[in-house]
Formats: structure tokens, C-alpha cells, sequence
């Protein structure tokens, strides 16, 4: 088709697992089924299409893991569980969006690419940890890993105390010739998953950290990096909006990328929440794509086609 598109999918936590769920894989499956649903509709359109996920529920889940069984095996760190959790979910997408395709006779192969992002070992993220990760734990707990490890810890919100890990900017994919080599094959590429996998660069070797990347800006960086024409970030909300959850809330169509910067110097995207899925689409259209959309889960095709979301473009 004349129009067709690449497009990098971000897919959110609830693409795999939905709030209140215990998290089998019967229910991550069924949740996968219907985002994949989505997208083989796209791929039966023409498009070209590479997806990007969260982790952070599987990486927790590992974490505990790891935890429950460090007196009989030795534990892994935060890089290799997030390079476990990235094969986890691309072997429920690849075959998810595999059983798709083939209801419609589309014979494409789908496939995962473990893949790691290269940091600056002087971001300032390394000298203020504030992203937590794993499960809670009493303070005493906390206390003892801090002096054993050199952990930081913290008290988080009265449920108990976390761990917390930097949380750097992402800078490009060790992977991206491999990752364009199958997307220009025809292949369905799932890749960076969970923003990627941290690493420092030293004379042209990569060295795991102990450290989580914003799925949303590592998305970013895999859809500059492909030479997306599209980000489409897939959340559980329509639109982004302005006063959001008050009486004054405005929900955003199309956003011209000079009202967006506007609307974020005014503080209307929490850090938590929409900041870094705004962020992302922001640095997208700055530095040269076409159109950052952000829409619910279950109308990824209708946002494509103008008919859902928020759509930001640079004029």
C-alpha cells in the first residue's frame, strides 16, 4: 500500500498483565491475544511494524524469585533479570502475534531480539537512585542489605521498604543493525523491551548495570534508531488531557509540538504517569518523525487512522 507505514508499537504493562491479576501465564497469554490482535490487524494493512514493551511486573515477579531462592542458587542482577524478562514476553508476543497472522494467511516471521541500550556512566541518574524495583520488605531487611551491599533502599509509602536503582537516559541500541536487517527482511521485530538493557560502553566492549530505563524514552530511542515513521504508545487512558481528573479536564486530538512543550513547561504530565509517554512523543517529532500518537490499548488501528488518541505533529 502507497501509505503504509513503519511503526514502532510501545506496548504498556496492562498489554500483558491487567491490574488485580496474579499474573499465570493463561492470563498473560489471553491479555497478549488481544493486543496482538491489534497488531496483525496493522501488519494486514500494509504496515511495517516493531514492538516494544514493559517489564516491570516480570522483572518484580523474578526479583522475588531470585529472593526466595538465593540460599540454593546464586541470584541474578537487575540486568539479566531484565534480559530473562525480555525473552519471557517476546516468546508470549512472537507467538501470540504468530497465531494471528496465520488466521489471516500472513506468512511473516516474528521474532525477538534480546537488546541492550547504552548509557553514560556519568548520568546523573548513577548519584540519585529513585526508581524502585522488587517487591517490600521491613525496614530491619532493608537496613541489612544496605550495609552488605551498598544498596540504597527507602521507605515507600508506608507498605514497607523497596529498593531503588537509577533510572539513566537512554542513549542507542547496541542492536539497531540487527534489528533494521529483519525489519527490511519483512520480519516482525519485538525489541527493547522494558526500555532496554542498561550498558556502559568501554572501547567498544558493553558492561551490564545495575539500573531500569523508561520503557516509554527507550521506545523513543528504538523508534529513532529504525527510522520509524510513527511512535504509538498504547496506554489504559483514550487521551492525553490537560487538568486531568479535574472539572477542567480538556482531552487533546491533534497537538502541534509547540502547544505540547507549552503544556509540559505548565506542568500538566505528572512524572509518574504521562510525563515520560509525552516526553518520548515530544523527542520523536523533535528530531524528525512524523507523528507521535498516544490511545488506549484496544484502538491502536483506529489511531493510526486518525480516529482515536492524541496525535502530536510538528505543525
Amino acid at each position: 500500500m502507497d501509505n503504509a507505514k513503519t511503526i514502532v508499537i510501545a506496548l504498556g504493562g496492562n498489554a500483558i498483565l491487567q491490574p488485580g491479576q496474579n499474573g499465570t501465564v493463561d492470563e498473560q497469554m489471553e491479555n497478549v491475544d488481544s493486543t496482538a490482535e491489534q497488531v496483525a490487524e496493522l501488519i494486514a494493512q500494509g504496515h511495517r511494524v516493531v514492538i516494544t514493551h514493559g517489564n516491570g511486573p516480570q522483572v518484580g515477579a523474578l526479583l522475588i524469585q531470585q529472593e526466595a531462592g538465593r540460599d540454593r542458587v546464586p541470584p541474578m542482577p537487575l540486568d539479566v533479570c531484565g534480559a530473562e524478562s525480555q525473552g519471557q514476553i517476546g516468546y508470549m508476543l512472537q507467538q501470540s502475534i504468530g497465531k494471528m497472522l496465520a488466521r489471516r494467511s500472513i506468512p511473516r516471521p516474528v521474532a525477538t531480539v534480546i537488546t541492550q541500550m547504552v548509557v553514560d556512566p556519568n548520568d546523573p541518574a548513577f548519584a540519585n537512585p529513585t526508581k524502585p524495583v522488587g517487591p517490600f520488605y521491613s525496614a530491619y531487611y532493608a537496613e541489612q542489605r544496605m550495609k552488605e551491599t551498598g544498596e540504597k533502599w527507602i521507605e515507600d509509602a508506608g507498605r514497607g521498604w523497596r529498593r531503588v536503582v537509577p533510572s539513566p537516559d537512554p542513549i542507542r541500541i547496541v542492536e539497531q543493525d540487527a534489528i533494521l536487517s529483519l525489519v527490511r527482511t519483512g520480519a516482525i521485530v519485538i525489541a527493547n523491551g522494558g526500555g532496554g538493557i542498561p550498558v556502559i560502553e568501554k572501547g567498544g566492549l558493553y558492561k551490564g548495570v545495575e539500573a531500569v530505563i523508561d520503557k516509554d524514552l527507550g521506545g523513543e530511542c528504538l523508534a529513532r534508531d529504525v527510522g520509524a515513521d510513527v511512535l504509538l504508545i498504547l496506554t489504559d487512558v483514550a487521551h492525553v488531557a490537560l487538568h486531568y481528573k479535574t472539572p477542567h479536564q480538556v482531552d487533546l486530538h491533534t497537538v502541534q509540538l509547540d502547544d505540547l512543550i507549552r503544556y509540559q513547561q505548565e506542568g500538566h504530565f505528572k512524572a509518574g504517569s504521562m510525563g515520560p509517554k509525552v516526553e518520548a512523543c515530544r523527542r520523536f517529532v523533535e528530531r524528525g518523525g512524523e507523528a507521535a500518537i498516544i490511545a488506549q490499548l484496544d484502538r491502536a488501528v483506529e489511531a493510526i487512522h486518525g480516529n482515536a488518541g492524541t496525535r502530536i505533529v510538528k505543525q
